[in-house]
């Protein structure tokens, strides 16, 4: 929570004289820092590197620790876990440039207090010392998660935004991974609650165990406790063989119990056995297993109604409940949209084989003026429809689905054909040469126009006529038509985006066989493949 400048002043009031380190290789962070935080009353120390860092946090047992993750010689997260050994008892603040998924992650991961982007923002800066020389910290602790979590392997989170919400999320998954506690994941469906419970398996000293996702709101209510704790042959009808469900076959692991607000009473009941004794039994058995699983559970529900109206067990819910993190929904962090586009568009490309991974100004404002009622899992299936429809190497607006962008304040009621025109027919300065060209029945006219006026038989005066089907076009016509079509929308290249459409269009002809599409080009196979790859065509 923000505090106004009457708490900041309070805050900081409350602990003067404070000794504050600075580690940061940049002397004018050095300088700037301390230029704003001694007039505080505090007392600054400085250095120049992690090593030298590590041995005045040692020397001087300083209340607060500004460091810069990037540095040379040891880095900040080294850095880092050197000083939880040297000074305990220091709050740690990482400084950073690049504020991505990792940085946030590791940086609580291994005990940060907190960290902060550059440039700073003063305000916010002096809130946050306030704030931490103000936080209690227990030193016991901070040692035992060092010692538990020496995973240093880096991970495709698949969390994306550098928002304030998100971020929050990022140091929430960091502070809990340490522990064996239980979490509770909420928040609107589409938001990522399976990532985040994903990326807690992977930054906690389970990680190399299994970890199972199981929807609760997907399994029929009779099947759900055979899969989530396992039967024995001849249990039921149809059960053939002995089945090892979900809590045994993670022992050491993590669980997820994805919609667990969708799961009876019964079941409830069980797990509630489960979380408390770290016991189960299989459906048609008297014998009692032992298991040790980590449990992380994720609804869209509101669990407290539930329990209030006693479809939810109140014992349950206080045992998933010991930590909570909410994932917030897409409209409530559309800061983040540009960055969940990119990192969407470089995945599809790489899963699909999409060959685009831009997206123009005009289908972003699109995405931006959208609400997202299905938030991330939406945008990427918006994205992945306008990536198949899509004809060049950039999403366009008219590229988009029509539920993203109809009755959109991005375009003007309408007209429809003066958004797809400006996207298609941008001004030759602006055309990019390998997109595809193409014109609207209401562009023909002006097209042929142009032909005629470039005609050497025809003046500039000379008015368009219907003419005979292009089947008696003559191929000086033809040629004269498609000349003026691509001159009127290229300054340069004009042979290169010939020689690509009649390839194309080969390709289509032949369904994509290759052998048959170069007999008809007249070019071997070898340099058709060339072609194929030099101007990235699509089929």
């Amino acid at each position: 929570m923000v505090c106004g400048n009457k708490q900041v002043l309070e805050l900081i009031v409350t602990k003067q004289n404070c000794t504050i380190l600075i580690i940061d290789d940049d002397a004018e962070i050095r300088y700037s820092l301390d230029r704003v935080l001694a007039p505080d009353g505090h007392s600054i120390l400085t250095a120049d590197s992690g090593e030298n860092g590590v041995e005045m946090a040692e020397k001087h047992k300083p209340d607060l620790i500004f460091l810069d993750n990037r540095m040379g010689g040891i880095s900040g997260i080294e850095t880092l876990q050197h000083l939880r050994t040297s000074a305990p008892s220091s709050l740690v603040i990482l400084m950073t440039a690049y504020g991505t998924t990792q940085t946030a992650i590791q940086a609580m991961k291994h005990g940060a207090f907190d960290y902060v982007l550059k440039p700073f923002d003063l305000k916010k800066l002096r809130e946050m010392v306030a704030k931490a020389l103000k936080a209690s910290v227990d030193a016991d602790s901070s040692e035992s998660v060092t010692k538990r979590l020496l995973n240093q392997e880096d991970f495709e989170e698949g969390i994306v935004g550098s928002g304030e919400k998100m971020q929050q999320v990022l140091k929430q998954v960091g502070q809990v991974a340490a522990s064996e506690a239980t979490v509770m994941i909420t928040g609107e469906s589409g938001t990522g609650k399976e990532l985040v419970a994903r990326c807690i398996h992977r930054h906690s000293h389970r990680s190399s165990s299994p970890f199972h996702a199981v929807n609760c709101g997907a399994i029929p209510e009779n099947l759900i406790e055979s899969e989530l704790f396992g039967h024995e042959k001849g249990a039921f009808t149809g059960a053939t063989e002995a089945k090892a469900g979900q809590f045994e076959v993670c022992h050491g692991g993590t669980l997820f119990l994805d919609e667990i607000g969708d799961m009876g009473l019964p079941t409830q009941t069980k797990i509630l056995r489960a979380i408390q004794e770290g016991e189960i039994q299989r459906v048609g058995s008297t014998k009692i297993k032992k298991v040790d699983v980590r449990l992380i559970a994720a609804t869209h529900k509101n669990l407290e109604t539930m329990v209030q109206e006693k479809s939810f067990r109140e014992d349950l819910y206080y045992r998933l409940n010991v930590v909570r993190i909410e994932t917030p929904a897409l409209r409530d962090r559309m800061e983040d949209l540009p960055e969940l586009v990119d990192f969407m568009l470089v995945r599809l490309d790489k899963k699909f084989a999409t060959g685009i991974k831009e997206i123009s100004t005009e289908a972003m404002e699109i995405l931006k003026s959208y609400p997202w009622p299905g938030n991330v899992r939406e945008l990427e299936n918006a994205l992945h429809s306008a990536s198949v429809i899509a004809k060049s190497k950039r999403i366009l607006a008219k590229d988009l689905p029509k539920s993203v962008s109809s009755n959109n304040p991005v375009l003007a009621p309408g007209t429809p054909d003066q958004e797809v025109q400006s996207e298609e027919l941008p001004s030759a300065s602006k055309q990019q040469p390998d997109e595809p060209k193409s014109s609207t029945t209401k562009q023909v006219p002006k097209v042929f126009g142009d032909a005629s006026s470039t005609s050497a038989n025809q003046s500039s005066e000379t008015k368009p006529q219907s003419g005979p089907p292009p089947s008696s076009i003559s191929i000086d016509e033809s040629f004269d038509i498609s000349y003026a079509h691509l001159r009127a929308q290229n300054d340069k290249n004009l042979l290169e985006c010939m020689e690509k459409e009649i390839i194309r269009r080969a390709l289509q002809e032949c369904e994509g066989n290759q052998v048959k599409a170069s007999a008809l080009l007249g070019i071997t196979r070898a340099t058709l493949r060339k072609r194929i790859d030099c101007f990235q065509i699509r089929y």
